[in-house]
């Protein structure tokens, strides 16, 4: 099952992206010898309109079509449900086990993120109630996945 990040703002140069590609690479490793074949990080540009209401349907219109065709999309917000990292280890896995293709996590920008145009989401996930910095959810998530694989693999890394 190939995994998609898709995040809104850029963050090239800064500590946060240098972590979010730390474990994702960790991940590409990990994940090819455990039916992960990719893990990708990919950024689109902050919208430039004015109105918020635009801006937030002009970057969920542009995150809608990076979302492979048929992928099971997962939306990272602060409402949406908090996940143990074995939770998150047994979804992934189940998802992979049942021969699901593309999994997209999907990260708004600084004023949210509008529903996607054709596109369904299957669930929303929270690390906690508190709001993130987006690209620290970025380092967050990608930090998680490497884990769920390290979980499923039976690694030393998590020690709960």
């Amino acid at each position: 099952m190939r995994l998609h990040i898709l995040a809104v703002g850029f963050g090239r140069g800064t500590p946060e992206a240098a972590l979010t590609e730390d474990f994702v690479g960790r991940a590409q490793n990990m994940g090819r010898r455990m039916g992960f074949p990719a893990v990708t990080c990919e950024e689109i540009a902050v919208s430039k309109d004015r109105d918020v209401k635009k801006r937030m349907a002009d970057e969920a219109e542009r995150l809608a079509h990076r979302v492979p065709d048929g992928a099971h999309v997962i939306l990272l917000d602060a409402r949406g449900k908090g996940m143990t990292s074995e939770d998150f280890a047994e979804l992934l896995g189940a998802m992979r086990d049942a021969g699901t293709k593309d999994l997209a996590f999907v990260i708004g920008g600084p004023d949210g993120l509008a529903p996607l145009p054709g596109k369904k989401s299957s669930r929303s996930l929270a690390f906690g109630p508190q709001t993130w910095p987006h690209l620290m959810v970025r380092a967050m998530l990608s930090e998680q996945i490497y884990r769920a694989m390290t979980i499923l693999a039976g690694h030393p890394y998590h020690r709960a």
